[in-house]
């Protein structure tokens, strides 16, 4: 049997507007009950400039301790300076599992962060649990392009994975919860960066996000042009959700890339997923492959997307889709 070294969960919160962004209260949420698995306690580190406020939230969701990295530099994600705020505050906290959301962030800095403290990282996992007997995290995770999913262990501390957004339930706030503040910004220092941040957009957005949509209505290369979005686009905002694509559409400037769902787009796991004319690539099942009820809509009864829907029609889109806007209006 092997011993269980560290000392409690470490939770990376990400900070949107001033607030913990909703992977990182989902990530303080599997961190408490793995915490509470362990018999240990539960942290959490904030990174950036003016994110301060945020500490006080952080410890309504459950954490006891929060180690906040505040200063100008840290404003713009750097990986040579996130990554020495991560290891200067593993090194003071010494966690035996170590959490951070899986997004742009989460995914460039968890593999650094485990390669650093010469442990492993695991990608993209949608449920976590502590094994009563061992101790140790197991992270449940999809696999072949979301067609199974693998329970994976690791036999290092501190245990670094990433958790799939909307996979797992949210810390619950109690203001009269309290906890310590540990300003760790002094500690830091300014690292050479060999990465400049030359101009930063943020892309305005229009009606939901699709991050955070309950019902997502998204649109494959069978499409055929921008002009059948634009119905996709009726079709999700009568059902108050959002329009995403496969990559081939994206590529072909039909749809947005903040868009494009998959491997290499977003992950999503809405209530109600709508694939019209997705042919059901397993680059792009697997950043849908969580949603709770999956519908497609292809002409072709041989695609692979009816091997992973719960209902599915089986007709061309362009008679289907005008009815049920025709039905919903």
């Amino acid at each position: 049997m092997e011993e269980q070294t560290g000392n409690g969960v470490l939770v990376h919160c990400e900070i949107s507007d001033g607030r913990l962004a909703p992977v990182a209260t989902e990530a303080l949420g599997a961190g408490s009950r793995l915490a509470a698995g362990l018999g240990q306690g539960l942290s959490a580190v904030l990174i950036g400039s003016g994110v301060g406020e945020a500490a006080q939230e952080a410890i309504a969701r459950g954490a006891a301790k929060v180690y906040v990295a505040d200063a100008p530099f840290l404003q713009d994600y750097s990986t040579e300076a996130y990554l020495h705020v991560m290891q200067t505050v593993v090194g003071q906290s010494m966690p035996a599992v170590v959490l951070m959301g899986q997004t742009p962030v989460g995914r460039d800095l968890a593999p650094w962060l485990a390669l650093r403290l010469d442990t492993g990282a695991t990608m993209d996992c949608m449920a976590l649990a502590i094994d009563p007997d061992t101790k140790r995290l197991q992270m449940t995770r999809p696999v072949y392009g979301g067609n199974a999913q693998a329970v994976q262990v690791c036999r290092t501390d501190p245990q670094v994975a990433t958790i799939r957004l909307k996979s797992m339930a949210p810390a619950e706030s109690d203001e009269a919860r309290q906890g310590e503040v540990i300003d760790v910004t002094a500690a830091i220092q300014t690292p050479e960066s060999k990465v400049t941040t030359r101009e930063r957009k943020i892309e305005p957005a229009a009606g939901v996000k699709l991050e955070d949509a309950r019902v997502i209505v998204a649109g494959g290369r069978g499409m055929g042009s921008s002009a059948g979005f634009d119905q996709l686009g009726e079709l999700a905002a009568l059902l108050d959700g959002a329009v995403g694509a496969t990559r081939p559409p994206c590529d072909a400037k039909w749809a947005l890339d903040s868009q494009q769902i998959g491997i290499t787009g977003k992950i999503v796991s809405p209530d109600l997923y709508v694939a019209v004319a997705v042919s059901g690539a397993s680059q792009h099942v697997s950043g849908c492959s969580s949603s709770k009820v999956i519908v497609a809509i292809n002409k072709d009864p041989e695609a692979n997307i009816f091997r992973v829907a719960d209902y599915g029609i089986v007709d061309d889109w362009k008679a289907v889709v005008p009815a049920l806007i025709s039905s919903l209006s």
